[in-house]
């Protein structure tokens, strides 16, 4: 009973330590920007879909909650932070519809599954990061005004860059579900 007990309390401390791992990683993503107005371009997509097919549904959201959690107390965590704010002031601004959107970008990556053929994980993958645009640009119409170009300021500037991280995480997916027997 007392091996097991332990063996249990070990696997837990694994997965807090990816959890804390994978926050860092988020936020080292969120650093490598180019900026535009009025939401930046980063490797954070890429790093969400990645951490959720490594992870799973469940680590991979409970990864990216940690990382809200760490921006909302005012850790330095998120993209434009700490030039333009921290904490909730950063939070609830532009780009807050798409930091909630990662939380279910992570779940919806974390369903695939390694015996995925490659059409069904293009599929989840595109579904994974439509869910982050659509809520990123939810808010920003609610924002700055639906009067706005709302799709040509917060979608259409990072689509080709996009296309480029869907097909290398495309690529890489049956490689990175490998890793997911690790955790």
């Amino acid at each position: 009973m007392e091996i097991s007990k332990t063996l249990q309390n070990y696997k837990y401390l694994k997965y807090l330590l990816f959890i804390f791992l994978g926050s860092i990683l988020i936020t080292l993503s969120a650093k490598i920007k180019i900026p535009f107005y009025p939401v930046p371009m980063t490797m954070q997509t890429f790093v969400i879909i990645m951490l959720g097919i490594v992870f799973g549904s469940k680590i991979g959201t409970a990864t990216v909650f940690l990382y809200l959690l760490e921006g909302l107390f005012g850790l330095p965590v998120f993209s434009n932070s700490p030039e333009r704010g921290v904490g909730l002031v950063y939070f609830t601004g532009p780009t807050m519809g798409y930091l909630i959107g990662f939380l279910f970008a992570a779940y919806s990556a974390g369903k695939i599954k390694l015996d995925s053929n490659y059409l069904e994980i293009f599929i989840k993958i595109i579904f994974s990061v439509l869910i982050i645009y659509c809520l990123g640009m939810l808010w920003l119409g609610i924002l700055i005004g639906w009067d706005k170009p709302i799709f040509s300021l917060g979608a259409k500037p990072f689509l080709l860059a996009e296309l480029l991280k869907i097909t290398l995480l495309i690529v890489s997916a049956k490689y990175l579900l490998r890793f997911r027997k690790f955790i």
